[in-house]
């Protein structure tokens, strides 16, 4: 024992040192080293054995644990049977005698150990081993043991790790299931025993007058009335030891229903004890009477009786998340729901004491009670994992499961009164304590709703009498949640919301008023002549506010001033303003409910919110409320610009209603329409000046594009208002707009003389005056540009004047606009834009090789050109793209193409990136035009560009370059197979003439290097081009493919599901080695399969005939797959049994 005892003095003295504070790393690195060796050796669990009855030392105990966890799990096949039958009796019998003193971080990682050695032995060699787990439960001295054991074993056997093979998973969850009734039986007992028991003993308080419930409600969501009276027993007040066994039997009831199929082991009595337990979320009276006299021990246990609340609703929440339901379950399901919302109506019961936000608030406190427990030990940590909970989240979460996976389900149930629970949801959605609650609320609302719509589209439910059976609620909830986004009802919570932080691009009131308004739309679209009225009215009396502003404008020195300044006037109107503006977005929200089939129908309601809108942007402009003087002008004046923006963009939304309403007025020629569009114009071309905020210069732009696109009224161009947009943005001499401006109003007046007029036919078009316009507008536009001669910038000069790169890029945006808002246009429309363009292309091809070192403008100039050839090639005529092309792919060389990608950073890959994108266009162009260009394409992928690239880590350039190849196959297959009639008539006899084989050879293998390299994107893009070259193509099926390449690239597969290094697609993987494994599954069993197995080290030759035997001969896709997996995982774990352990002893 001397040995053993001083060991452990070494093993105490040396895990001191490694934790103290003033130890080095390097110290720290060789006494890990040294800890690890010890570990290893064989004999080594003796010391460890001995440890872990003769210290005290937390860092000790955890480290010989460790040495017992690998034993186990990697050495055990090793292990001699003798040892393992010590260590089997040895470690339980440890547990026992010390549970009561371990820390629990120790007692755990005990527990852990002996259950891992349960999945390696029972019942084989460990018999015993549930039979004790049991046998521990049942004693009253050792439950809470027998429950931590029995929740491990749920954790571990269940679902365990790939370390065992698929024949042991499945054997181990058919021993588990064999054991559930047994084991759900003894729960069941554990919590109503604890439950009668204190009941005997809990005083039953006289009846109080509020405390009547409201019986109607009550009596129909639970049919029976004992069913009702067991849930009004009062709750009883637990010792702490009862509190601890129940939150352990939860813990365990809720890992198991996370795995256990729905049966009739789930009884209904057990069902309605985890009920009783979940009364002790939302019981506020029994919390309180645990914290009387305001004792910190009454107040843990106030927080642990709210904890067995949580607890329960788990368990809840995990029957309710199994979408499969057996018939015979589903009364129990219905009889779950009753008793469910018998705890929502308790929540959410009104009474003198209590507000409904008063107690949820209550029930959503959070247990700052339970310190966190650390202890850093080795590498990992072992950590209590009890931190802050909430009642109300997981009372959320059951709703949101009823909703989604159930309603359907319980719908049709005469007995289930949907229409009260919605009730409940109601008053439960509105009184949420915080704003997070809220959101939940609103996406199960959402959720509903959706429902509703689709069971409305499918025709399952007859129209009328859905709606009217839930009419009353949804326009309670419309009226509710606008009055949620308004500062006349809602000021306090709405002031809270943050409006600056962005978070996924929008903040916090964004988030808030965009959910809310999906909510309002989705009720439009259910009832929308009831939500209109709600709506309208609103809006008009915010609207009375804005335009009676006018009244208090007065003329002071340096220009207008708004005479309101009392501080209480001036808080009224900041709120009447910010109403306004989310009012405005709701209108604009629900415009595409006015249009298509309902269009007639809806006129006059549709007609009188533009009005509005039209009326409001005139007004805005005219008396220019965003450039006047306010007394807050911090708070105002963004309020007054946020308005008169929102209005612009409202009445943008209504643009397609706009544009059905030109098409109908063209048939009656009515002056209203006229009119209509004439005010707008007179509210944007004020806009469009420099003296203009972004905000509102960028809306008017907007609504100006949706005019000139979306609307296209033949009257536009000669209104004067447009006319003298098109003067500003041609004069020399007027100050350009910001660049995102400037780029949208020039799309505007090109659309305006581009784009054909609805309802005309083609000779009324006005092509050649518009022709003609057009082209003076892109000449004044690019007057600059077509100015600069490509011999003024030297070669020899790396940095051209800053002046010439701001003239490009100005030009290029506003062209590269133009043209990419034609590509789908009408082939007219694309003739006359590349007319006016034909001189800028010109200029810019020949700009091209004087730029070629300055990455920034080669990007521009290439962005151009790739909006070119995708929109206008056609356009170009094949002489002048393959100019074009030939220039690019001279001043592409192998030189300058590493200089862009390994040099030039982002910017150079960028520009390479942009290149191959316009060689992808021209690859997949049909006919014969550009096939010369093919085999210079090929080269320049495959000679060029993938060398520099191929051992790159970086993704940069790669996808593009792939893509460039896939579609180099997918369009010209005939480059690489000749298909000849006879071979296309005799599929499989005559095989296809193959022709350029060494480049596709060379394309063929740079996807397979691709699959050995760790970007998991790239993997996934060209796993799924091949996937569909051989849907489109028969790829796998090619002589050459099938005969050199198919199980190369199998093998590949295979290897990557083995190292698990791109795990997130294994089921693709599998579906593509099936594909390929598919065109000659003769070939695979017979020769590949045994081959590969030969090649696998790691495994001796028993193992791998093993693996061959469990291989079935199954060709359909479902049961390959699940062999192919089943092969990955016992290889992996053959590997892990055969790792062997190093020689030597190492002495502490």
């Amino acid at each position: 024992m001397a040995s053993e005892e001083a060991s452990l003095r070494a093993l105490e003295s040396l895990m001191t040192e490694f934790f103290h504070d003033c130890t080095t790393n390097e110290r720290k690195r060789e006494i890990e080293e040294l800890l690890n060796n010890f570990a290893q050796q064989i004999g080594a669990w003796r010391f460890c054995l001995y440890f872990l009855s003769s210290t005290r030392n937390d860092y000790v105990m955890m480290y010989s644990l460790t040495v017992f966890e690998n034993l186990i799990n990697k050495m055990w096949l090793g292990v001699p049977s003798q040892d393992k039958m010590e260590i089997r009796s040895c470690l339980p019998k440890l547990l026992l005698a010390h549970h009561k003193t371990l820390p629990y971080f120790i007692r755990n990682k005990l527990c852990k150990v002996i259950v891992d050695i349960g999945r390696q032995d029972w019942p084989m060699f460990y018999h015993d081993f549930f039979t004790n787990i049991l046998q521990l439960i049942q004693s009253p001295v050792t439950t809470p043991l027998g429950l931590i054991m029995l929740k491990t074993t749920s954790e571990e056997l269940a679902c365990p790790r790939e370390d065992l093979s698929v024949a042991r998973k499945e054997e181990l969850r058919k021993l588990l299931l064999d054991q559930v009734q047994t084991v759900l039986g003894l729960l069941t007992g554990i919590l109503e025993t604890v439950w009668d028991k204190h009941s005997v003993t809990a005083a039953t308080p006289p009846p109080s007058p509020t405390s009547g419930e409201s019986g109607d409600l009550l009596s129909n969501l639970l049919q029976s009335p004992s069913s009702a009276k067991l849930l009004n027993q009062p709750i009883p007040i637990l010792d702490v030891e009862s509190e601890y066994i129940c939150s352990l039997a939860l813990e365990c009831l809720a890992h198991l229903f996370s795995w256990i199929p729905l049966s009739a082991s789930i009884t209904p009595s057990l069902l309605t004890t985890i009920f009783h337990f979940a009364r002790f979320g939302c019981d506020i009276r029994a919390r309180k009477m645990a914290s009387v006299n305001g004792s910190s021990q009454n107040c843990v246990l106030g927080q642990e009786r709210g904890r067995l609340g949580v607890l329960a609703m788990s368990c809840i929440n995990e029957l309710m998340s199994k979408n499969c339901v057996p018939v015979e379950f589903e009364e129990y399901l219905l009889r779950m729901f009753q008793q469910t919302f018998y705890l929502l109506q308790k929540i959410t019961k009104e009474n003198n004491a209590h507000t409904v936000k008063r107690r949820l608030e209550e029930l959503d406190e959070r247990s700052e009670v339970e310190q966190e427990l650390r202890l850093l030990l080795m590498h990992s940590q072992e950590q209590e994992k009890r931190g802050p909970w909430s009642y109300i989240e997981k009372f959320t979460d059951f709703l949101r499961l009823f909703v989604s996976v159930h309603l359907r389900r319980i719908e049709s149930y005469s007995q289930f009164p949907v229409v009260e629970f919605l009730t409940l949801l109601f008053k439960y959605t509105f009184h949420q304590p915080t704003h997070e609650g809220y959101f939940s609320c609103l996406d199960i609302w959402t959720l509903f709703l959706d429902y509703l719509t689709s069971k409305i589209k499918s025709r399952l439910g007859d129209k009328e009498a859905v709606l009217n059976r839930y009419e009353d609620a949804l326009v309670l909830l419309l009226t509710e949640v606008l009055n949620r986004i308004q500062f006349r009802y809602n000021q306090a919570q709405l002031e809270e919301l943050d409006d600056e932080t962005l978070d996924d691009d929008q903040t916090e009131w964004q988030r808030y008023l965009r959910q809310s308004l999906e909510v309002v739309a989705k009720v439009m679209e259910l009832l929308p002549t009831h939500a209109f009225s709600t709506l309208f009215p609103v809006l008009q009396d915010n609207l009375e506010v804005y335009l009676g502003l006018q009244q208090f404008i007065v003329t002071s020195g340096s220009g207008h001033r708004l005479n309101i300044t009392a501080e209480n006037d001036c808080r009224r109107l900041h709120c009447s303003l910010r109403d306004l503006s989310s009012l405005l977005q709701a209108v604009g929200r629900l415009a595409e409910y006015f249009i298509g089939d309902v269009f007639a129908a809806r006129f006059s309601d549709a007609l009188t919110v533009v009005e509005r809108l039209v009326k409001i942007t005139l007004y805005g402009s005219q008396i220019k409320l965003y450039n006047i003087e306010t007394a807050v002008p911090s708070v105002l004046k963004p309020d007054l610009i946020d308005v008169h923006a929102q209005s612009l963009a409202a009445l943008q939304a209504y643009s397609h209603w706009l544009a059905q309403y030109c098409s109908e007025a063209h048939r009656q020629n009515t002056q209203q329409f006229v009119s209509l569009i004439s005010t707008t114009m007179d509210a944007i071309t004020p806009l469009i000046s420099t003296k203009v905020q972004d905000k509102l210069l960028l809306s008017a732009c907007h609504l100006l594009v949706s005019l000139a696109t979306t609307v296209r009224p033949v009257f536009l161009i000669g209104i004067p208002a447009v006319q003298k947009v098109f003067n500003r943005i041609t004069d020399a001499s007027a100050q350009r707009l910001v660049d995102k401006a400037q780029v949208l109003v020039c799309r505007a007046l090109s659309n305006i003389l581009l784009l054909p007029w609805p309802n005309l036919p083609e000779n009324e078009q006005q092509w050649p005056v518009r022709s003609i316009n057009h082209a003076n507008l892109i000449s004044a536009l690019s007057r600059d540009y077509r100015s600069l001669k490509p011999n003024a910038i030297a070669p020899q000069r790396k940095v051209p004047l800053d002046g010439t790169k701001v003239i490009i890029h100005q030009t290029l945006s506003v062209l590269e606009d133009i043209v990419e808002n034609i590509s789908g246009e009408s082939t007219k429309s694309r003739q006359i834009c590349y007319q006016s363009l034909q001189e800028s292309v010109q200029v810019s091809l020949a700009l091209f090789p004087a730029f070629i070192h300055q990455p920034d403008v080669t990007d521009e100039m290439l962005s151009f050109f790739l909006t070119l050839f995708r929109g206008l090639r056609v356009q170009m005529g094949v002489p002048f793209t393959g100019q074009i092309i030939q220039t690019f792919l001279n001043m592409f060389t192998r030189e300058q193409l590493a200089e862009s990608i390994l040099h030039e950073g982002s910017t150079g890959c960028r520009v390479v990136e942009k290149f191959l994108k316009i060689l992808q266009v021209v690859v997949q162009e049909p006919g014969q035009v550009f096939k010369p260009f093919l085999p210079s394409i090929i080269a320049l992928c495959m000679e060029q560009v993938y060398p520099i690239i191929a051992e790159r880590p970086s993704p940069d350039v790669k996808a593009e370059l792939f893509e460039l190849l896939f579609r180099t196959l997918h369009h010209n297959w005939r480059y690489f197979f000749k298909s000849t009639v006879l071979a296309s008539v005799q599929r499989g006899i005559a095989e296809e003439q193959m022709e350029n084989e060494p480049q596709f050879s060379a394309i063929m293998q740079a996807f397979g290097q691709s699959f050995l390299q760790p970007d998991i994107h790239l993997f996934k893009q060209n796993l799924f081009y091949l996937e569909t070259l051989n849907t489109k193509q028969k790829l796998y099926h090619k002589k050459i493919f099938r005969t050199t390449m198919l199980f190369q690239f199998v093998n590949v597969l295979l290897q990557v599901l083995v190292h698990k290094s791109h795990d997130l697609l294994q089921e693709e993987i599998g579906i593509a080695i099936y594909n390929m494994a598919s065109v000659d599954f003769d070939g695979f069993f017979a020769a590949f399969l045994p081959e590969f197995l030969t090649s696998c080290d790691g495994v001796d030759a028993n193992q791998k005939s093993v693996l061959g035997r469990n291989f079935k001969m199954d060709r359909d896709l479902p049961s390959f797959t699940q062999n192919v997996h089943r092969l990955v995982n016992d290889l992996r774990y053959y590997r892990l049994c055969n790792d062997s352990l190093p020689p030597g002893t190492v002495k502490l």
